[in-house]
């Protein structure tokens, strides 16, 4: 049975279709465009990590929240826009559940903290944070809070500077339908206050933003055109891709180069996952050169390359797999039942994968700092793959044992020392990873995972390249036809097995043959029935005696290369 390519690539492309098509609910651009409508009572718009403020320049590289928010409409009251930091947001974003059974009460629970802490000119003149804006903010004109339009990015309508002096730290953006009674300064869910007309009217309040969210100035960005767009966590990500995608812009074409002399199914399947590998990095590195532009770079584009990322490392693992069977290497086919057993591992790997990346792109709560591998989906991912390391080792032991080539044991000893670091890294890392900072955590996971399989496909291309392979790998089919590897054939572990045991017979039936004459002076004894047998035929139905000895040697040698002749025909269909 033989990997079926083309049914890989149709189960990859639906995939991809699926999670294109589903609507993620976190985005990780930082110039954002959209509406929110207030019987949503609340949105979730951005967690950005703003860089640590250098002493040396430090209005360059503060990080600012700025853009304009407007209305088609009017509001009887304006909502409310917060951007919070982490010991803040916690409160304010568990409190929103209460709006399931009461707006109101979700109002006052969520600001609760927030409205001692936050300046307001109205209501509290003695805060020291600026966390709160009213909006929609008129047209043509900045927000009701901006009271110093030179901090104002020119063009826009309101402003945020965050000054991180001590370390870099995450920050959330957020919409709530809740306003503030200025003469009572207490907060109010903004339905109470439009209920009824909605009712009667029909009418809906919508507000429209346009939002940016950088790191530096935006009158310096040109400065710093690789970290500008990105969250903290995220900078030199684009740097990092760029390095591995010259990389494979190597490794590929010598991939394509050996795959072309060395038709095989082994460097074939390989080549296919190191394709893969390589129009993923292209297609993510694309969306970050975009993404570095204008902020939001190609979603699609980056969704399409994490499927592929994950398409290859699982076909990877997958070569790993058969080639510890001995699959190419010892035998040219793998049993049904064999098959059968490994695809049924495989296939659920492939798809815990694909859901492990769908929930951490949609379920993984906004305020958690948690990574892929913390979620249940995650250690799932991890345990499978422990499991599949074991299982390798497993394999590979058996065809070791019975394998008597020194170059195809070479083979295997080096692809299982360099198949079991890639395996065990994963694991090792995500444990590593706990004690992290997130701020660090996400570029120190990627990084490490990038290099672990850049390595792993050096590694195999300079074990499957063709004046090496050749060696070790079963090199049949059309071009291969015949016996030209008859040597390595006689070497294969039924063969060798079959002559030990027919060299011991021969032995045994000698020893027994000069017992018999010496216990017997007229030599008229024969003892055990084959041996018996065995000097009669090559005798031609004589008496055995004493001076024939070397004459039934000769024959018993010439019996066994008969033997072994007819074997080797009779078993030439699998080199052929």
């Amino acid at each position: 049975m033989q990997v079926k390519g083309s049914s890989l690539l149709r189960l990859l492309l639906e995939c991809v279709s699926i999670l294109l098509c589903s609507s993620l609910s976190t985005s990780s651009a930082t110039h954002l465009r959209g509406s929110f409508d207030t019987h949503d009572f609340f949105k979730f718009l951005i967690k950005f990590g703003f860089q640590k403020a250098e002493s040396h320049r430090p209005r360059d590289s503060f990080g600012y929240i700025y853009g304009n928010i407007t209305a088609y409409q009017a509001f009887p009251q304006p909502i409310t826009l917060a951007v919070l930091d982490k010991s803040t947001f916690v409160d304010f974003y568990s409190n929103r559940s209460a709006s399931i059974f009461d707006r109101e009460l979700a109002c006052r629970r969520m600001f609760q903290r927030i409205q001692v802490l936050a300046y307001d000119v109205d209501c509290n003149s003695h805060g020291k944070r600026d966390f709160l804006r009213r909006i929609p903010c008129p047209y043509g004109h900045l927000c009701e809070d901006e009271d110093a339009a030179s901090n104002v990015v020119p063009g826009n309508q309101f402003t945020y500077v965050i000054s991180e002096v001590s370390q870099p730290r995450f920050w959330y953006v957020a919409m709530v339908a809740c306003y503030r009674n200025r003469s009572t300064c207490q907060w109010h869910s903004y339905d109470t206050l439009t209920a009824p007309a909605a009712f009667l009217n029909n009418t809906t309040h919508e507000l429209h933003y346009d939002i940016h969210v950088v790191n530096g100035h935006p009158n310096n960005s040109a400065a710093h055109p690789l970290t500008y767009e990105f969250s903290f966590d995220q900078q030199n990500l684009l740097e990092m891709y760029l390095i591995f995608l010259l990389v494979y812009m190597v490794l590929l074409p010598m991939q394509i180069y050996a795959v072309r002399l060395q038709k095989h199914p082994v460097t074939r399947l390989f080549t296919l996952s190191l394709l893969s590998e390589f129009v993923s990095l292209a297609l993510i590195t694309a969306h970050l050169i975009k993404f570095a532009v204008n902020g939001v770079g190609l979603p699609n584009m980056q969704t399409s390359g994490d499927i592929l990322d994950i398409f290859s490392r699982t076909t990877f693992m997958l070569i790993l797999l058969l080639l510890a069977k001995g699959w190419a290497v010892t035998r040219q086919q793998i049993s049904r039942t064999g098959w059968i057993i490994l695809m049924s591992i495989w296939v659920p790997y492939c798809a815990f994968h694909v859901f492990l990346y769908y929930w951490n792109r949609t379920e993984v709560d906004i305020v958690s700092d948690v990574d892929e591998y913390q979620t249940w989906p995650g250690w799932i991912v991890l345990i499978l793959r422990t499991t599949f390391m074991l299982w390798f080792l497993y394999e590979l032991r058996n065809t070791m044992k019975y394998e008597h080539s020194s170059k195809k044991l070479d083979f295997l000893l080096h692809l299982g020392a360099s198949s079991l670091v890639w395996f065990i890294y994963l694991p090792i890392v995500a444990i590593v990873a706990l004690q992290v900072s997130p701020m660090w955590r996400y570029k120190l996971l990627l990084g490490i995972t990038n290099s672990a399989d850049c390595l792993a496909y050096c590694v195999m291309t300079g074990l499957l390249w063709p004046n090496r392979s050749g060696q070790y790998l079963l090199l049949t089919g059309t071009k291969y036809a015949g016996m030209d590897e008859l040597d390595e054939f006689n070497e294969a572990p039924h063969i060798v097995r079959e002559r030990e045991r027919r060299q011991n017979s021969l032995d045994n039936g000698i020893v027994e043959v000069i017992t018999a004459q010496h216990s017997n002076n007229n030599h008229s004894i024969a003892v055990g029935t084959n041996a018996t047998n065995t000097v009669t035929n090559a005798m031609g139905n004589e008496i055995a005696g004493p001076g024939n000895e070397g004459s039934t040697n000769l024959l018993h040698n010439e019996e066994l290369e008969a033997d072994l002749l007819t074997d080797l025909n009779k078993n030439s269909h699998i080199v052929a």
